[in-house]
């Protein structure tokens, strides 16, 4: 149980985080995306420290024998390859965010504000997950 709880406490952490930083709306993340436009380079600061937080989380994991306070084990990527699988998702990933101004966290949290688009982009991405699962199907497991 102590496990389950520090996990929503994170989560409720995180979304809090994405609410209050405007990564829910996509206006907002559409407004960064736009570079050549109007730029808004607001969320650069909360992609920044974010990067900052996981860079000194990671560290301090990798340098730890112990096990996390919450239990369970560490699971580090261990795969440093930059392959077809990671490109093509990665492209994915960004033409997404690009047309929606979401992604699955923010897009999670913005079901919460009731937002059509939301509720759009989350089914679309559960639909994608079936279809991925339906295509893997049968293909020897990567590290």
């Amino acid at each position: 149980m102590p496990l389950a709880l520090a996990a929503l406490a994170a989560g409720i952490l995180f979304g809090l985080g994405l609410a209050v930083s405007q990564m829910t709306n996509p206006a907002k993340v559409l407004a960064f995306l736009d570079v050549a436009g109007d730029w808004d380079p607001s969320l650069a600061v909360v992609m920044a420290g974010a990067v900052t937080v996981a860079f000194i989380a990671f560290r301090i994991a990798a340098g730890r024998s112990a096990a996390p306070l919450a239990g369970g084990s560490f699971d580090l990527p261990t795969r440093r390859a930059i392959d077809t699988p990671l490109v093509m998702g990665a492209t994915v990933f960004g033409v997404g965010w690009g047309l929606a101004g979401l992604c699955p966290g923010p897009a999670l949290t913005a079901l919460l504000s009731g937002q059509r688009k939301a509720f759009l982009f989350v089914g679309a991405m559960l639909a994608g997950m079936v279809v991925y699962r339906f295509m893997s199907r049968g293909r020897p497991a990567e590290d």
